[in-house]
C-alpha cells in the first residue's frame, strides 16, 4: 500500500488552501476597485458558489447511503450483545454531545467572540451561478432513510439490502473522489472572501482557542467513560487504558477509525483478562463503526462557535437538544474515513440550525484541522465500551467463546 506523508494528507492540503485564500484575500482587499482584482474576486466568488451547490447536491446521496444501509445491517444481525453495544455507543455519543453543548453555552460567551458586521466589505454576487438542484430535501432523505432501512430489515429484503450496500460503496466512491478533493477548493474561496471582507482577521485566533478546548473536552469525556466502565464492570480500567497508546497515536496520524482497527484490536487484546477476549473480538470491530463520541463532542462546539460568529447568536437550546439526538443517529451511520462524521451530518448542520455555505465551509474546515484528535478519542473510548460489554457479559451470565459471542439460542460470528 502506497504511504503518503503529511504534505499529501487531507489536513496539510486545507491547511495549504486556507493559507492562499486568506493571502489572496487580503490581498485583493489592499487593492479594493482595481479592475484585476474585482475580476478575480468574481472569479472566487463563482467557484465558491459552484462548489457549494455541488457539495449541497451531494447531501442527501451521503444521508441515504450511510443511514439505510446501517439501519438494514442492525436489523440482520439484532442480538442482544449487538443492541446492547448499539445502545451503550449511542449514549456515549449524545452524551458527549450534550456535554460539549453545555460546554458551549458555558463557555463561549466568555470568549473575546465578535459578530460585528461594521466596516466590513461587501462581497459581489456572483457572475455565473451554476444551480445544482438536490435530489431531495434533506429531511426527506432523513425520513426515506429510516424507513426503507427499517422495512427492509424487517422483511428480510436480501436484494433491497444488497442495493443498499452497493449504494454505498458509491457513495462513498462520490465523498473520496469527489467531494473530498473539491473541499481545499471551498475551504480556500471561502477563507479568501472572509479575509477580503475583514472577519477572518479578528476571528483566527479564536478558532485556534476553540480546538484546545474541545480536546481537554475529549480527555475528560473519555476519563468520565473509563470511570464509568470499571465501576459497571468491577475491573480496574486502567488495565485497559494504559495498553491504548499506540492506538490513540495510529489514530492522529490516519484520522481514520478503519485504518486504526488492526492497532486497536492488539492494544485492547493486551488488556486480557480485563477485556474478554470474545467481548475484543466482537466489540472493537463494532464500535470502530459506530461509537463517535470524539467527534461528536467536536462537531457540537464548533456549530456553537460558528454559529455565534457568523450569525452573531448561539442555537435555541431547543434546537441544539435536537441536533445532539439526531447526531447521534447520524454518527453511528458515518464511516470511519477523515471528516467522515461531519460528512454524513452535513444534512442537519443545514436543516437543523440552519447554516450557510459559508457555515458549512467554515464547520468542514475547523473539524478537519482537529479531526485526528476526535479520532484518537474516538478509539480509545471504544476500550472503555469494550469493558462494558465484559461487565454486562459477566453480570448475565453469557459464557466466553472463542468463535463469537455466545447467546442463548444464537450466535453472533465474528
Amino acid at each position: 500500500m502506497e504511504k503518503k506523508g503529511f504534505f499529501h494528507s487531507l489536513p496539510f492540503k486545507l491547511l495549504l488552501a486556507l493559507a492562499i485564500g486568506i493571502v489572496v484575500g487580503l490581498a485583493l482587499n489592499a487593492s479594493d476597485g482595481a479592475p484585476f482584482s474585482m475580476a478575480v474576486l468574481n472569479v472566487l466568488v463563482c467557484v465558491k458558489y459552484i462548489v457549494g451547490q455541488f457539495i449541497s447536491f451531494c447531501v442527501p446521496l451521503i444521508i441515504i447511503g450511510f443511514i439505510a444501509p446501517s439501519i438494514t445491517r442492525l436489523g440482520k444481525n439484532a442480538s442482544r450483545m449487538l443492541l446492547v453495544a448499539l445502545t451503550i455507543a449511542y449514549v456515549s455519543s449524545i452524551g458527549a454531545a450534550l456535554f460539549a453543548t453545555v460546554s458551549g453555552y458555558s463557555i463561549l460567551p466568555h470568549l473575546a467572540i465578535s459578530s460585528e458586521v461594521d466596516g466590513l466589505k461587501e462581497i459581489p454576487s456572483p457572475v455565473f451561478a451554476l444551480d445544482i438542484p438536490q435530489i431531495m430535501p434533506v429531511m426527506s432523505a432523513l425520513f426515506f432513510s429510516v424507513l426503507v432501512g427499517l422495512a427492509a430489515a424487517w422483511n428480510k429484503s436480501t436484494y433491497i439490502t444488497n442495493i443498499l450496500e452497493e449504494f454505498q460503496n458509491v457513495v462513498l466512491s462520490i465523498v473520496t473522489k469527489f467531494v473530498i478533493p473539491v473541499l481545499p477548493i471551498l475551504i480556500g474561496t471561502t477563507f479568501c472572501t472572509l479575509a477580503y471582507e475583514g472577519t477572518i482577521t479578528k476571528q483566527l485566533p479564536i478558532f485556534l482557542a476553540i480546538i484546545v478546548i474541545v480536546m481537554i473536552g475529549h480527555y475528560i469525556w473519555l476519563a468520565l467513560l473509563y470511570g464509568l466502565a470499571g465501576a459497571y464492570s468491577g475491573r480496574n480500567p486502567l488495565n485497559v487504558l494504559e495498553n491504548y497508546g499506540p492506538a490513540y497515536m495510529t489514530a492522529v496520524g490516519t484520522m481514520s477509525s478503519a485504518a486504526t482497527l488492526s492497532v486497536a484490536l492488539q492494544c485492547a487484546k493486551k488488556s486480557e483478562p480485563t477485556l474478554r477476549d470474545d467481548m475484543v473480538s466482537f466489540g472493537i470491530p463494532l464500535f470502530a463503526n459506530i461509537h463517535l463520541c470524539g467527534s461528536v463532542m467536536t462537531e457540537t462546539f464548533f456549530v456553537m462557535a460558528v454559529s455565534k460568529i457568523l450569525y452573531g447568536t448561539f442555537p435555541p437550546v431547543s434546537k441544539m437538544i435536537i441536533f445532539c439526538l439526531l447526531l447521534g443517529v447520524f454518527a453511528i451511520g458515518a464511516p470511519g474515513v477523515p471528516g467522515g462524521t461531519v460528512m454524513a451530518s452535513l444534512g442537519l448542520i443545514i436543516s437543523v440550525l440552519g447554516f450557510d455555505d459559508n457555515g458549512t465551509a467554515l464547520m468542514l474546515t475547523i473539524f478537519a484541522l482537529q479531526d485526528s484528535f476526535g479520532t484518537a478519542c474516538n478509539v480509545t473510548g471504544d476500550g472503555a465500551l469494550t469493558l462494558m460489554l465484559t461487565g454486562y457479559a459477566e453480570k448475565h451470565g453469557i459464557k466466553e467463546n472463542s468463535d463469537g459471542v455466545k447467546l442463548p439460542n444464537e450466535e453472533v460470528a465474528v
